[in-house]
C-alpha cells in the first residue's frame, strides 16, 4: 500500500507529523474552514490538534491516512484531505477533506482528490469510495461529482451537533467508474 507523499503538478500531499500542529490548530479553529463539518467542534486548543496527528498514525496498519496539502510554489500548508472509516472486508473507505479560504476556486482540491483517488482505487484495492456533505456546501459536491461521485440520496439526520441533526448527501464512486 502506498501511504508515502505524492507530488502532483501544484501540490506535495505529505502525511500528518508534529510539524503539522501549529498548521492543524489554526487550520481547524477557522470557522471558513469548520462551517460545513458538523461531526466536531472547532479547535480550541493545541492538543486537539496533537491529538488529530496521533489519530492518523500508523496509516499501512489502520488502511486510514490524511495527508496535508502543500502548495509547491510557496511551501505553504493549506489544507488536508484523506481517508477514514475502512471498511477491509467490503474495500470501501470514506473520503474527507479541507481548504483554507485563500486556495479555494482554484482547483486545488480536484488535483490532491484526483491523486489520493488513484492511489485508493489502484494501490491500496478500494472498491468503493462515500464522501457524506453537508447539502449546502456546494463547492463540495460539485468537486465530488466533477471526479465522478454519484449522488446516492440524502443520509437523514446523520449528525447531531449543537442540538441538531443534520442531514448529508451521501456521494459514491467505484473503482470501475474511476476515470482521472
Amino acid at each position: 500500500m502506498n501511504w508515502e507523499n505524492i507530488e502532483t503538478d501544484r501540490l506535495l500531499l505529505k502525511g500528518l507529523d508534529v510539524s503539522d500542529v501549529p498548521f492543524l490548530f489554526e487550520h481547524f479553529s477557522d470557522a471558513y474552514v469548520c462551517r460545513y463539518l458538523y461531526d466536531a467542534e472547532p479547535f480550541t486548543s493545541i492538543s486537539e490538534a496533537e491529538d488529530l496527528v496521533k489519530s492518523f498514525a500508523n496509516p499501512e496498519k489502520r488502511g486510514i491516512n490524511r495527508w496535508i496539502i502543500v502548495d509547491k510554489a510557496s511551501n505553504q500548508r493549506i489544507g488536508t484531505c484523506g481517508f477514514h472509516f475502512r471498511d477491509r472486508v467490503n474495500n470501501s473507505t470514506e473520503v474527507g477533506y479541507d481548504l483554507s479560504e485563500a486556495f479555494c476556486r482554484r482547483g486545488i482540491m480536484t488535483e490532491a482528490l484526483t491523486a489520493i483517488l488513484d492511489v485508493a482505487f489502484h494501490e491500496q484495492g478500494i472498491n468503493r469510495i462515500q464522501a457524506f456533505i453537508y447539502p449546502d456546501n456546494v463547492a463540495s459536491w460539485r468537486t465530488a461529482e466533477k471526479l465522478g461521485f454519484v449522488r446516492e440520496g440524502i443520509v437523514r439526520e446523520k449528525h447531531y451537533f449543537r442540538g441538531r441533526y443534520y442531514d448529508h448527501y451521501c456521494y459514491s464512486l467505484l473503482r470501475r467508474e474511476w476515470r482521472p
